[in-house]
């Protein structure tokens, strides 16, 4: 046998495979017990307008709140990091590896209720949104504070040598040469942390919350449960994808330019 009859003996398998299991679900998933459950067309339609004017609103209101001071903390810390003093290094690397390393739900639940214990009742000003953007702000800066660092560090160190020589200081160097350079090349893995962060707002439940502060999934939960039924998850599902899969669309065009540019 050659390798092209081996080769496609393989692919005709893998294809009848695909097709069998195609077969087999539309042929014994009981899709009218679904459809009663998960895409009641009634229910859906009783979600409306609340699922866009409040759910989704609100949804895109805490994670640009949680973006922007996470980008600021993050900017912060990656100077921190790369600085050469290493008391600042020390400070920045155990931030980001604490709140890399736990998870998000935790985190909110420490804002939201241990800093009112540890600081005499101070609580973060903004109710639920406050919180929320704090809590989710603190996790998203340890990730993009990684980002930040490679994005400087994969500017040639040319370009500062060059930029001092113009009779910058360091600080002029860095705001007016390599971060607009840096952040040209950190785009696409800053989109893909809003994407995340689009999500974990599904977190914001531990805060408690008020008809009008509730996020998509929160939403979809309290509905869900005064129906008796599953389609208000499946309609913030649909919500979702269409918030997010424009930005992950967004970030394969970034990056293909970005592979271009290089």
């Amino acid at each position: 046998m050659t390798k092209r009859t081996k080769l496609l003996i393989s692919r005709a398998t893998l294809y009848s495979v695909l097709v069998i299991m195609a077969i087999v679900v539309l042929l014994f998933a009981d899709w009218a017990t679904l459809q009663r459950s998960f895409a009641d067309v009634d229910v859906a339609a009783d979600m409306l307008p609340e699922v866009i004017t409040i759910a989704a609103k609100n949804t895109l209101l805490y994670t640009l709140l949680a973006f922007s001071l996470g980008l600021v903390m993050a900017l912060i810390l990656a100077l921190m990091k790369m600085s050469p003093i290493r008391p600042y290094k020390w400070i920045a690397t155990a931030y980001i590896e604490l709140f890399r390393g736990l998870p998000a739900l935790v985190t909110l639940i420490f804002v939201a209720f241990a800093l009112p214990i540890a600081f005499d009742g101070f609580e973060v000003p903004g109710g639920t949104l406050g919180k929320g953007a704090v809590g989710l702000g603190i996790v998203a800066a340890a990730y993009m504070a990684e980002t930040i660092r490679a994005g400087i560090q994969a500017v040639p160190r040319g370009q500062m040598e060059a930029a001092r020589s113009l009779g910058m200081s360091s600080g002029q160097a860095m705001s007016r040469i390599i971060l607009p350079q840096a952040f040209r090349i950190i785009i696409p893995p800053l989109t893909n942390e809003l994407v995340l962060l689009i999500k974990d707002t599904s977190l914001f439940f531990v805060l408690g919350t008020t008809p009008v502060s509730k996020e998509l999934t929160k939403f979809g939960r309290d509905l869900m449960n005064q129906k008796f039924n599953g389609t208000p998850l499946t309609v913030i599902a649909i919500v979702y994808l269409a918030i997010t899969l424009p930005l992950t669309q967004l970030v394969a065009v970034l990056e293909r330019k970005a592979a271009k540019a290089r």
